[in-house]
C-alpha cells in the first residue's frame, strides 16, 4: 500500500537522522533518501479519461439502442496501447446502432472543411452518418431508433475548432427529440486560461455558435453543462445531459494528447499555438499547412523577404490537399521552440501584417471575421493598434464570461 510504504520510509529517515551524530556522510545519505521518498510520495497520478471509467457509464448503455458521436480520438487506454471506444463497446455486447462523425470524419483523415459523406465503417459494419456534409445536426429520423446518444471527442479548447459546434447541435437534436445524451469528458490542453476576442451575435455560425471568447478554458464536459444550463440551445431547450468526469486532472494539468485530434494538429506545440496561429486561417497567410509543422510556423510569398531568415514551401500532404501558397516560397517565422502558451498572442499576426508587401492581400475579410468573431479585430490591426491596446478592449467581455464559466467548472483551477 502506498501510504504504508511512505510511512515506513519516513520512520527510516527519522532513524537515520537520530543516529547521524553530526556525521556529514550520514547527513548526505539522509538527504538523498529524503529526496527519493519525496519524489515517490508526490508523483502525480495519471489522468484517467472518462472513456476508461466504464463502470460509471456502462449501466446507462446496457439493454439500450445506442448512437455514438465519435472520431479517431474516442479511445480507451490500456497498458499496451488503446482500443477504440466503439470496438470496446461492441465487444461488451452494447447495442450500437450507428455512429455520427464530425469534421475530418470517423477515422480523422479528411481535410479541414472538407465535406464528409455518409458511409459504412469497414471494420464494424456500422452506418456512419456525417455531421460535416449535407447535414450538421442529426435529424429526428436519424435518432428515432435510439434510446441514448453517447458523445466522446477530444477537444482543444478553441472556439473555431468545430467539435464544440457539433456538440451543441447534437445536444439540440437530443433536446428536441427527448433523447438522453451522455458526454465522456477528456482533458482540454488549453484549459489553463481564458483569452481572446468574444464572438459577437452577428457573426455566430459553425466557427462559433455562442458568444464565448476565442479560448474558453473548459473541458468539453464543462462546456456542455454550461450551454445546457444557460439556455444556449435553440429555443432555450434543455437536453437530458449526463457528463462522466475525468479523474486526476485540474485546469493546470499539462496533458499531452496521445492521438492527434485532427490532421493538422500533429504535436503539443501545434495545439498550444493553435489559438493564436488559427487566426491566420482567415487570411491569405499560410500557417504551416502543406508542411509537417502545421500551426508551428507562418509565412507567405508576399511577406518582405528581407525581414525574415526563415522560409519554406507548402506542398499538398496529409490533411491539406491544396494549402495556401502551394508551391510558393513563403517568408516568415519558425515557432517550433515556443514554450507552452498562457494567453492568445497577436504578435505574429501583427508582424505578418506589418511586413506584408501588399497589405490588401492579407485578410480574407469574411473568413477572418468568422474566425475572430468580430469585425473589430481586423479594423484594429489595420489602424496600427498595438497588441496591448487591442487586448485591453477584450477585458470587459472576458470578465463577464469568466463569471458565468465559474458556475460550471467540474475541476479545480
Amino acid at each position: 500500500m502506498p501510504f504504508l510504504s511512505s510511512f515506513k520510509s519516513t520512520v527510516f529517515i527519522w532513524f537515520l537522522t537520530l543516529t547521524s551524530c553530526g556525521s556529514e556522510a550520514k547527513t548526505e545519505k539522509t538527504q538523498e533518501v529524503n529526496a527519493q521518498v519525496s519524489e515517490e510520495t508526490f508523483q502525480p497520478k495519471p489522468v484517467i479519461v472518462s472513456a476508461n471509467r466504464m463502470e460509471r457509464y456502462l449501466p446507462e448503455l446496457k439493454n439500450k439502442r445506442v448512437g455514438v458521436v465519435a472520431n479517431q480520438t474516442s479511445v480507451i487506454f490500456k497498458k499496451d496501447g488503446f482500443t477504440h471506444l466503439v470496438d470496446s463497446l461492441l465487444s461488451l455486447n452494447i447495442d450500437i446502432k450507428k455512429v455520427f462523425a464530425p469534421e475530418h470524419g470517423f477515422r480523422g483523415k479528411a481535410d479541414a472543411g472538407e465535406k464528409v459523406k455518409d458511409d459504412v465503417d469497414t471494420r464494424t459494419g456500422l452506418s456512419l452518418i456525417s455531421l460535416h456534409g449535407k447535414t450538421r445536426k442529426p435529424s429526428a429520423e436519424q435518432l428515432q431508433d435510439l434510446d441514448i446518444l453517447l458523445f466522446d471527442i477530444q477537444d482543444v479548447g478553441v472556439r473555431f475548432y468545430t467539435y464544440i459546434a457539433t456538440l451543441q447541435l447534437v445536444m439540440e437534436a437530443c433536446a428536441e427529440n427527448d433523447l438522453p445524451i451522455l458526454v465522456l469528458d477528456r482533458p482540454n490542453p488549453n484549459a489553463h486560461y481564458v483569452d481572446g476576442p468574444t464572438m459577437e451575435a452577428a457573426h455566430t455560425g459553425f466557427l462559433g455558435m455562442t458568444e464565448i471568447p476565442l479560448v474558453y478554458g473548459m473541458t468539453i464536459g464543462e462546456y456542455a453543462t454550461m450551454i445546457n444550463a444557460e439556455g444556449w440551445l435553440e429555443g432555450s431547450k434543455k437536453a437530458a445531459l449526463t457528463v462522466i468526469k475525468l479523474n486526476n486532472w485540474t485546469h493546470q494539468t499539462e496533458y499531452s494528447l496521445p492521438i492527434r485530434p485532427s490532421p493538422n494538429l500533429p504535436s503539443d506545440v501545434a495545439i498550444h499555438l493553435y489559438p493564436s496561429l488559427g487566426l491566420f486561417e482567415g487570411t491569405n497567410i499560410n500557417a504551416g499547412r502543406g508542411t509537417e509543422f502545421q500551426f508551428q510556423r507562418y509565412g507567405a510569398s508576399f511577406l518582405d523577404s528581407t525581414q525574415y531568415s526563415f522560409n519554406y514551401t507548402p506542398q499538398p500532404n496529409f490533411g491539406s490537399k491544396n494549402p495556401k501558397e502551394k508551391g510558393l516560397r513563403c517568408y516568415g517565422k519558425d515557432l517550433t521552440d515556443i514554450p507552452r502558451m498562457k494567453a492568445v498572442s497577436l504578435q505574429w499576426l501583427l508582424d505578418a501584417y506589418r511586413n506584408a508587401t501588399d497589405k490588401s492581400k492579407v485578410f480574407l475579410t469574411n473568413g477572418f471575421t468568422k474566425h475572430a468573431g468580430t469585425e473589430t479585430l481586423q479594423q484594429q490591426i489595420e489602424s496600427g493598434m498595438t497588441e496591448e491596446e487591442i487586448k485591453e478592449t477584450w477585458q470587459e467581455d472576458l470578465e463577464k464570461f469568466k463569471k458565468i464559466r465559474t458556475k460550471y467548472l467540474l475541476y479545480s483551477e
